[in-house]
Formats: structure tokens, C-alpha cells, sequence
């Protein structure tokens, strides 16, 4: 490893590995060199590298990637917090998914860390008064990536979505830190009621495909919610819950059902 190799595998390590891998897959599939030097090797940081993919993705007729990229890359480079979001959702996608074996992989073709990236942008927008352009890059992240997070929700860092088809996360939804969900998750609301009307799902909870959690309630932290439930009430910290409608029916199991990934049910 050269000296500037060097430095940024200790400025950044997470973007030295990216980089590291894309050289190696590179090597093993050179059809795709001009795709990964495109998408990353050619970037100085992976800010840049999201701006241009998700820019990539994200375009359409109505609006010209150039116009989305040189969005993103003020977004990028007004709120740092953006960006160590990025990594913390790359970590958790790479220590939590079997079929994850590169950090490169996501940034490359996982939808579920694509989308999460394209809402982060979304809420910079919303939170920075520009809720037109949110509801354009809500409205284009759910078709491409059959994900539909409201650009108002509040979502924390390390955030795993597997598989990622049909995910809807709704306007005053809040999601803590290392949750992990799979697919067809809906945190959603009862009705037609305003104000706070969405799920609170606290650190460290692992929601099962098909679950629907409904209504203002609270998840609490480090619970796991099975596959198929339904939940219309609020959930103690580290219980397990399962049915429709869901009930406790043991422990979580573990101190951190959403790294663990164990979505089994003790008899």
C-alpha cells in the first residue's frame, strides 16, 4: 500500500475498502471495469460516488441527472451528517446480510441501501424548506426502488433494508439507530388522523418481512417483531412479538436483535 493509499484507508477507511474492492472486481469481471470506474474509481470520496449513482438512478425526463447530482452534491457538502450516515448504513448492510460480502456491493446494487441514501437526501430537502423537490425524489426512489419513505420521516444511522420490495415508512415515523427491517415492512397509520400519527420504532429493533406496524405507537428498543404481524399497541423494550394482531410472546433473545438477524421463534 502506497503512502495515499495509506492515509485514506486511515482518514476513511470505509471509502479505502470501497475502493480497495473496486479495483479487485475490476480484476475479476473486467466486462464491468467501465461501470466500476464510472461509479467509483473515478470519484474522490464517497459522497461524490453517491451523487453520481444515485443521480444515475434517480433521473427521468422531467429532470436531468446534472440537475439531481449538483443537488446532491450540495446536500453532501452542507451536512456532513449525510455522508457518516452512508457509511454507517454501509457497515450495517455489510455486517448483517449473508449475501453481502464486499462493502462495495451496496453502493453498487443493493436497492435497499440505494433508497435509504436517496431518502437522506429527500429529508435534507424537506427539512431545509424545499418540500416540491422532497416529494420529486420520494416519488422517483419509490419507482425505481419500490421503496416509499415519506421524506419527513425521521431515520437514524445504521440502517439495514433487506431485499427492500414495497417498504412504505410514513410521514412522522421515527427509526432509531441499527434497525433492521426486510421486506414489505409498512410503519404506517390507522386513519385519516394528523399530526403524529406513525410508528416510533426505537434502537436497535428488527422488524420481519410482511410486518405492519400501525398507529403512534412505540416499539422499544432492541425488540423483535416476527414476519406477517400486525402491531396497532406499543412494545416493551427486548420482547419478541408475533401474530395478528401481535403479542408478546417471549423475549428478544439476544442484546441486539436487529445485528443478529434471528427471526426464529423459541417453542
Amino acid at each position: 500500500m502506497g503512502k495515499t493509499e495509506q492515509r485514506l484507508a486511515e482518514l476513511d477507511p470505509v471509502w479505502s475498502q470501497i475502493r480497495t474492492e473496486a479495483h479487485a472486481m475490476v480484476e475479476e469481471e473486467p466486462d464491468m471495469g467501465g461501470m466500476i470506474h464510472l461509479s467509483v474509481l473515478h470519484h474522490r470520496s464517497l459522497e461524490k460516488t453517491l451523487s453520481y449513482r444515485l443521480a444515475l438512478k434517480l433521473k427521468s425526463e422531467e429532470m436531468p441527472s446534472q440537475i439531481i447530482r449538483e443537488l446532491l452534491d450540495r446536500a453532501y457538502a452542507e451536512d456532513s451528517s449525510l455522508g457518516e450516515a452512508a457509511r454507517a448504513d454501509i457497515m450495517a448492510v455489510y455486517d448483517r446480510d449473508p449475501a453481502c460480502h464486499r462493502m462495495v456491493q451496496p453502493l453498487l446494487f443493493f436497492k435497499g441501501y440505494q433508497a435509504v441514501q436517496a431518502y437522506r437526501v429527500a429529508n435534507w430537502l424537506w427539512r431545509h424548506d424545499r418540500p416540491a423537490m422532497a416529494y420529486f425524489m420520494q416519488m422517483r426512489a419509490s419507482e425505481v426502488f419500490g421503496v416509499d419513505i415519506h421524506p419527513g420521516a425521521t431515520i437514524g444511522k445504521g440502517i439495514m433494508i433487506d431485499h427492500a420490495h414495497s417498504i412504505v415508512i410514513g410521514e412522522t415515523a421515527i427509526v432509531g439507530d441499527n434497525v433492521s427491517m426486510l421486506h414489505s415492512v409498512t410503519l404506517g397509520g390507522t386513519g385519516k388522523a394528523d399530526g403524529d400519527r406513525h410508528p416510533n420504532i426505537e434502537n436497535g429493533v428488527l422488524i420481519g418481512a410482511g410486518a405492519k406496524v400501525l398507529g403512534n405507537i412505540t416499539v422499544g428498543y432492541c425488540s423483535r417483531i416476527a414476519a406477517g404481524s400486525v402491531v396497532l399497541q406499543d412494545i416493551p423494550c427486548c420482547k419478541t412479538v408475533a401474530g395478528v394482531p401481535a403479542k408478546v410472546v417471549g423475549e428478544a433473545g439476544c442484546s441486539q436483535p436487529s445485528s443478529s438477524m434471528d427471526q426464529l421463534l423459541d417453542d
